[in-house]
């Protein structure tokens, strides 16, 4: 079975790039523009990974992980910033998050760091 990777953003491109990219690996995708909609996906659909952006309007990236980690406490996160806030890096990763890519990524390398985490 198809792992499930959660991709959220409120940039369109972002989210239509990763879904690309990560559909080609073979992961079905998700995707959400805001808290909410991740949310109501991450209870749905129980991703096997979520890609969290940092900077979301109305709930936040660190408000939306602690949301998920109370509904699946093992979850795997991925945040992705692009204002390299190490404070709010260092929250995410107490909160949980496995991993983090500062904005405009390396699409290999986060393709990489996604592979890495659904096969560990």
């Amino acid at each position: 079975m198809a792992k499930k990777v959660l991709i959220v953003d409120d940039q369109l491109g972002i989210r239509v790039l990763l879904q690309e990219v990560l559909s080609q690996e073979g992961y079905e995708t998700f995707a959400a523009a805001n808290g909410q909609e991740a949310l109501a996906v991450a209870v749905r659909e129980r991703p096997d990974l979520v890609l969290l952006d940092m900077k979301i309007p109305g709930m936040d990236g660190l408000e939306i992980l602690r949301c998920i980690r109370k509904a699946d406490a093992a979850a795997k996160v991925i945040m992705m910033t692009a204002y390299g806030e190490l404070d709010l890096i260092q929250e995410a990763m107490e909160l949980g998050a496995i991993a983090y890519f500062t904005k405009p990524f390396d699409i290999d390398e986060l393709r990489m760091a996604v592979h890495a985490q659904l096969m560990s």
